[in-house]
């Protein structure tokens, strides 16, 4: 699995003109899922991202995290990630997971954000979504479960 994590004074998604998620400070993720992830990659990722300290103290050193600020999260599936430009121009997805397996593993790892304490708002899955955020910062890193 790979995330984009994104510190966020505010962030939404909007599918159809309806707001499916919004959230004020916290975390916008856009999550990817690949062939052979599974429900280990996902609870790796979910307590990595909670503990993860990208959130300033008194000092201006990122000393808290999402968990410790009451932050929230803002969860958007995101196949693309998987996206290889290395040939031609048009990206090749082939590495992305198909739907039914990415949509299972995507839930759970939202699952497994709200088990840790976390408020979760996400987008609907396989839609096409307008997604708006302020990055704060800006604060941006990838994770990815396979190192």
């Amino acid at each position: 699995m790979r995330v984009v994590v994104q510190r966020c004074k505010e962030a939404k998604v909007t599918v159809n003109g309806e707001v499916t998620g919004a959230i004020g400070e916290g975390l916008m993720l856009l999550v990817g899922v690949t062939h052979g992830d599974t429900e280990k990659d996902a609870a790796y990722l979910a307590e990595k991202i909670a503990g993860l300290r990208i959130f300033e103290d008194e000092a201006g050193k990122m000393n808290f995290s999402v968990t410790d600020t009451g932050g929230a999260i803002l969860s958007v599936s995101q196949f693309t990630l998987y996206g290889d430009c290395r040939k031609g121009r048009r990206p090749n997805f082939m590495a992305a997971a198909a739907p039914a397996e990415a949509e299972q593993l995507y839930d759970y790892f939202n699952r497994e954000l709200v088990a840790r304490g976390l408020q979760v708002g996400t987008g609907v899955f396989g839609a096409m979504m307008d997604v708006s955020l302020v990055n704060w910062g800006p604060v941006t890193l990838i994770l990815d479960s396979r190192g």
